[in-house]
C-alpha cells in the first residue's frame, strides 16, 4: 500500500476571478432587465408616433399603413383606441378611462411618459423618476384592464410595477449605463431625487 502526500500549498477551493462574482452577474442581469424595459417603452413611443405597423398602424384586416392616419404625428390619438375599446365594460373604472380617451393632454402625458421612461431606462440616468413614472404608468394600465382575464391578481402590468421597484432599489443604472457619471454631476448631488 502506498501513501500519496499532498503538498501543503494546494487548496480545495476553486479560485474564481473577481469579475465573475455573484454581485457582478446580478448587476448585469439588472442592467439587461433595465435595457429590455427601456426598449419596450421607447419602442411603444416610436410605434405610436409614426404608426410603424406593430401595435399602431395596422387595420382590422392586418393591412399595414406605416406613417398613416393612426400616427400621432399625423393627428392620430395614441390613447383613444385602447381607452375607448380596450377597457372591459365591467371594469370599475370604465367611465373614468373612457372619459380620458382621445384628450390631447392625455395623449401628451402618455407619450412624454413613454419617451421619458424609455430614455431613462436605456441610459440608466434619472432612475428614481423614471422608475416611479414607469410604475405609475403600469398601475394605470393595470387598473384599466380590470377584471383580469387570466389570473385574478397578477398580470404583466403588476409584474412591470415590481420590475420598476427592483430596478430603482438595485441601482440598475450603474452597470452598462451612465448612472455612475450622472450621479456624480453637481445638479444630481444637489437634488438626489434625480438619481
Amino acid at each position: 500500500m502506498s501513501v500519496i502526500h499532498r503538498r501543503s500549498d494546494e487548496t480545495d477551493a476553486v479560485q474564481v476571478p473577481a469579475h465573475h462574482d455573484q454581485s457582478t452577474w446580478f448587476d448585469r442581469a439588472l442592467a439587461t432587465l433595465r435595457i429590455a424595459f427601456g426598449i419596450t417603452f421607447l419602442w411603444a413611443f416610436l410605434d405610436k408616433t409614426f404608426a410603424l405597423g406593430f401595435a399602431t398602424g395596422t387595420d382590422q384586416e392586418g393591412n399595414v399603413d406605416r406613417f398613416g392616419d393612426a400616427a400621432w404625428i399625423n393627428g392620430g390619438s395614441p390613447t383613444e383606441g385602447f381607452l375607448s375599446f380596450g377597457v372591459p365594460a365591467d371594469n370599475p373604472f370604465h367611465g373614468f378611462f373612457t372619459g380620458l380617451a382621445g384628450n390631447a393632454w392625455v395623449d401628451w402625458l402618455f407619450m412624454l411618459g413613454l419617451l421619458g421612461i424609455g430614455v431613462t431606462l436605456l441610459l440608466g440616468i434619472g432612475m428614481r423618476i423614471g422608475t416611479a413614472a414607469g410604475a405609475l404608468m403600469y398601475a394605470f394600465m393595470y387598473a384599466a384592464v380590470l377584471p383580469l382575464e387570466n389570473n385574478p391578481v397578477v398580470d404583466d402590468h403588476l409584474v412591470g410595477i415590481i420590475v420598476m421597484a427592483v430596478l430603482a432599489l438595485g441601482a440598475a443604472g450603474t452597470t452598462w449605463g451612465l448612472g455612475h457619471w450622472w450621479n456624480r454631476t453637481e445638479v444630481v448631488e444637489n437634488h438626489p431625487v434625480l438619481r
